[in-house]
């Protein structure tokens, strides 16, 4: 497929603009470029063209089967959107006066309070963009806390061994110092490494639960505990949130602080890189360490408000406001009725399929599962040179986006599959017989497969040297 780039041809444009209605202001000469941008001349029809060409290429949530583990792609309902869409919600600015925009102050209120409820937090800010920045407004948190009390001494944060990557990055960018512990023989944490580990120098914990393995850690008031008992603090990484809410409460579990993300466990658009909403709560003993301002009930309105010993600004203004609303959308929609039967569909359609592909997959920590489950591909490499890679490239010839690879770490040749609960019991069983099947053709002819994929528009790609030197400039040549 030729770039936008390519097909531009010298002259052509759109040729209808609609009429000037404000005053025209000619740019200081000063502000001018001193050249025009070198943007693609296209008509109308191949500009079209060239967009449908771009979808048609992709595959997300519409498209198919979307399994991709700990990102819980579920599918986005379109209320969402024609919420999102409301003239009161997209035609407004920042820098408004309180007074003129209520109803959105109303809305972030509203959202705050219900998250609250649903994590056990008693705080709540929108500003972070993402997950992974929501990791970090956490983190800054801990750290505000203990430098408010003297306590400098406290410099390491304990991350398990089956952490999302994120987290040892988050420690690092906060200034303090990872300390890993292992998991267990069944997958959880192992409560010896982590007491060994706890101590006077101990800032907090960072944890998910259930575990990126897809296991709920039934000693996770005990971890808590630990931690609270040494001084630190309990940050809880929300990826995995779609898997209880509803039924069990990051703060009820002993957990400080967390950070969700809207972009995944409530059902707003996520992939290529945004929008997103790392929505951060925290229990009142950090609530004055929130970055400011949050919208809060004033009198009969509503206003912002900072708190007294803010971290500050996290984001240029209030955070990814069309996402808030569209997960406040989606929480009012189906109600704390509909949060509970969506994570219970989440456990119940992924160990439907777990169970479904034992015996042909080895699940790399074997009972019941979460949202989530784990298979290594291990042994399937050694008997047959079928490859976790191979596999997931040959999902796309079944017209399926593969699951997570390589990922958790701990696990050899490791596949991590998600099938959240919007998915029928019919698409369900078509992707376990896609892996069956796969599995059979690993056994009569495994160098299909490692060819594969062979009906895509481009073919197995060289996905390292791509992630190390991208190209992200057009040579003009």
């Amino acid at each position: 497929m030729k770039l936008s780039f390519e097909k531009s041809r010298p002259g052509r444009f759109f040729p209808v603009m609609p009429e000037l209605d404000v005053p025209e202001e000619k740019v200081p000469p000063e502000l001018a470029r001193a050249a025009l941008p070198r943007l693609p001349e296209m008509s109308p029809p191949d500009i079209s063209r060239h967009y449908s060409e771009l979808a048609r290429r992709t595959h997300g949530v519409n498209d198919g089967f979307y399994p991709l583990g700990s990102c819980t792609m579920k599918y986005n309902p379109k209320i969402n959107d024609e919420m999102a869409n409301l003239p009161g919600f997209t035609r407004i600015h920042p820098l408004q006066p309180e007074h003129t925009v209520q109803g959105c102050l109303e809305a972030m209120v509203r959202a705050g309070e219900m998250l609250c409820e649903i994590t056990g937090m008693d705080a709540m800010t929108f500003q972070p963009a993402a997950g992974a920045h929501g990791e970090f407004t956490g983190v800054l948190l801990i750290k505000a806390y203990h430098a408010s009390r003297g306590d400098g001494a406290r410099t390491k944060i304990i991350v398990p061994d089956s952490a999302h990557g994120t987290n040892p990055a988050t420690v690092s960018m906060t200034g303090f110092q990872a300390v890993n512990v292992p998991s267990d023989s069944s997958g959880c944490v192992d409560l010896d490494a982590l007491r060994a580990a706890a101590g006077p120098d101990t800032a907090g914990l960072m944890l998910t639960n259930p575990n990126t393995l897809g296991l709920f850690d039934r000693n996770i008031l005990e971890i808590t505990r630990v931690i609270h008992d040494a001084g630190g603090l309990c940050y809880y990484d929300g990826a995995n949130l779609n898997a209880i809410m509803g039924i069990a409460r990051p703060g009820d579990m002993g957990f400080d602080v967390v950070h969700l993300n809207l972009h995944k466990t409530f059902s707003t658009p996520h992939g290529g890189g945004g929008p997103g909403s790392g929505a951060v709560g925290c229990k009142s003993l950090l609530a004055e360490f929130m970055p400011a301002p949050l919208a809060a009930r004033r009198g009969g309105g509503y206003a912002f408000e900072s708190p007294p010993q803010s971290v500050g600004r996290v984001s240029a203004f209030y955070g990814n406001f069309l996402v808030m609303a569209r997960a406040l959308t989606y929480i009012i929609t189906i109600g704390g009725d509909g949060l509970r039967d969506a994570a219970r569909n989440a456990v119940l359609n992924a160990n439907y399929m777990m169970r479904r592909m034992s015996g042909a997959y080895d699940a790399a920590y074997p009972g019941t599962c979460m949202h989530e489950f784990v298979l290594s591909l291990d042994g399937l490499k050694r008997e047959a040179g079928v490859s976790a890679m191979d596999v997931a490239k040959s999902l796309l010839d079944r017209r399926m986006h593969p699951p997570t690879m390589y990922f958790p770490m701990i696990v050899k040749e490791a596949l991590m599959i998600e099938p959240t609960e919007t998915e029928s019991r019919e698409t369900l069983d078509y992707a376990a017989d896609a892996f069956l099947d796969i599995r059979l053709q690993a056994e009569r002819d495994p160098e299909a497969l490692r060819a594969a994929p062979v009906s895509t528009p481009v073919r197995r790609l060289d996905e390292v040297n791509a992630a190390r030197h991208p190209k992200l400039r057009y040579n003009f040549g």
